[in-house]
């Protein structure tokens, strides 16, 4: 048995979590919109077309901010399509998935969806195909009361009150040539910091994100940070990073030490964006919006997985079957984003449903939760509050990750991987949550933890995730077979907590005040 010791206090933190941490994506890729959050005639859906059975899955999964239309969709997209009489609306050939996009559903119905799913939303504008100008119209369209041309559009359409969208993304993925009008750095910081300008001169209350690297491993990564920040650190809040993890090689050890690379990929951009503040002599701080962030099989898959010929309406695309073993790194990469909540204060999951997501449809039938379902609802549910530093003693393990993009293929090193990867969360009510993966295959982990400065502590909940069948999944047929079970034998003393962690799972412990 491989042991691990653990030593916090409640006074030496990382920072607080924002709420915006625990986001979620929706774009109109596959059955993400249509036949995922919207179905109209299917048995549970509500007089806008709903699906409530999803609606209640998204409400157990937790997301605070959902950020739409996209995504690669978003360069494309013209909003103005998305409005008005739904039978006026024109169907449109989308270049991102090379689906036909019917604009039935566009952001006024986004909007009403956020409201009743109890989230904020999160806008981005189209920088690829379009520029500053139709992005501040969007943003009079949603947040101008009235009298003006495109406020009073908007209550002509029926939504008499302003949406008061606070969180914008000023386009996606720029730096990718899969992306339509893709930009060099300088050409994307100038219309990014050009759109900022105006979109800020119609609404001074909202808060700006600049694309980052769509991946650390793009050959401009760095520069492109660099250039961006230079032209938009005066008018963006934020600068975006986006990962997709993948067990390339089959090789588990690597893939769940492949979290790791997030943590290295969050401190590069963020010393960065530092550097330009030291250059400027600015104590300003350019936070980070991970807005894009999951496990993704993408690059395993050949066109005709990814694409349907003839222009389909909402084709069943990138629709991952996540294992248990994606739901390890899954967590890692949790725990990753909650031990940066300094810098890291919007991230989202990318996506929602259906589409590389945690909640999986059946058009016209039922709706389940998918593997990496349970470790964001349980970081969203108790990770709320202070991040603490953890100083870990743990048997470690070299690895190497495989990370192909296009053409592109490299190898990342990743040594001296600790086995125990954790995040401790100390709450408002002087409870302590814990998220523990053992990324041991073979052995059981015992962890002793020194909480100081808590008082005392009882166990409240104490829970795994974890299978003999590291490939076992969620189905239709089979939506259980995978979920998360007590945790036996956890122990506290005081401020000491003593615990054994099954081989290859993700834990969750809850230690109460008083």
């Amino acid at each position: 048995m491989r042991k691990a010791n653990v030593l916090m206090d409640r006074d030496f933190a990382i920072g607080q979590t924002d709420p915006r941490l625990f986001g979620a994506f929706v774009e109109h890729l596959g059955r993400c919109v249509y036949g995922g959050i919207f179905e109209p005639g299917h048995p549970t859906a509500d007089e806008k077309g709903f699906r409530r059975d999803v609606l209640a899955l998204v409400k157990e999964l937790g997301p605070t901010i959902i950020r739409y239309p996209g995504g690669n969709f978003v360069s494309g997209y013209n909003w103005e399509d998305g409005v008005g009489p739904v039978e006026k609306r024109p169907a449109r050939l989308d270049l991102a998935w090379f689906s036909t996009e019917p604009n039935s559903f566009g952001t006024n119905e986004f909007m009403d969806w956020c409201k009743t799913a109890a989230v904020e939303p999160m806008l981005a504008v189209n920088l690829g195909t379009r520029g500053g100008d139709a992005a501040r119209n969007l943003v009079e369209y949603c947040n101008h009361p009235s009298g003006s041309a495109w406020s009073d559009l908007r209550r002509a359409h029926g939504w008499e009150q302003p949406h008061g969208v606070k969180f914008w993304c000023l386009g996606n993925e720029m730096d990718g040539p899969w992306q339509m009008e893709y930009k060099s750095a300088d050409a994307y910081g100038t219309v990014a910091r050009e759109a900022a300008k105006m979109m800020r001169w119609i609404d001074p209350s909202i808060e700006l994100a600049a694309c980052g690297s769509s991946g650390r491993n793009m050959p401009t990564f760095g520069q492109w940070e660099d250039t961006v920040i230079e032209h938009t650190f005066d008018h963006a809040e934020y600068i975006s990073l986006h990962t997709y993890l993948n067990n390339y090689k089959q090789d588990t050890p690597s893939f769940l030490a492949s979290p790791d690379l997030m943590d290295r990929f969050i401190d590069e951009v963020v010393a960065i964006a530092d550097a330009v503040a030291a250059k400027r002599r600015s104590h300003r701080r350019m936070m980070l919006s991970f807005d894009e962030w999951n496990v993704w099989y993408r690059t395993r898959r050949n066109r005709a997985d990814r694409v349907w010929e003839g222009w389909p309406v909402a084709p069943s695309i990138l629709e991952e079957i996540y294992t248990m073993e994606d739901a390890l790194a899954f967590g890692g990469a949790c725990i990753s984003l909650l031990n940066h909540a300094d810098r890291v204060r919007t991230a989202c999951l990318a996506q929602l449903v259906n589409a590389i997501a945690p909640i999986m449809t059946e058009t016209g039938g039922a709706a389940w939760r998918q593997t990496i379902f349970f470790p964001f609802a349980q970081m969203s549910r108790l990770g709320r509050g202070k991040v603490l530093r953890t100083q870990v003693e743990s048997d470690a393990y070299d690895s190497s990750y495989y990370d192909p993009r296009g053409e592109q293929q490299s190898m990342f090193p990743i040594p001296n991987v600790a086995y125990l990867k954790i995040a401790a969360v100390a709450g408002e009510g002087g409870g302590l949550s814990l998220f523990m993966l053992n990324r041991d295959l073979m052995q059981e982990m015992e962890v002793n933890l020194e909480a100081r400065s808590f008082g005392r502590l009882t166990v409240g909940e104490a829970l795994e995730l974890r299978h003999d069948d590291l490939k076992a999944t969620n189905t239709k047929t089979t939506p259980e077979r995978v979920k998360p079970a007590p945790l036996q034998g956890a122990s506290v003393d005081g401020g000491k907590l003593r615990v054994t962690l099954k081989p290859a799972s993700w834990n969750v412990i809850h230690l109460s005040a008083g």
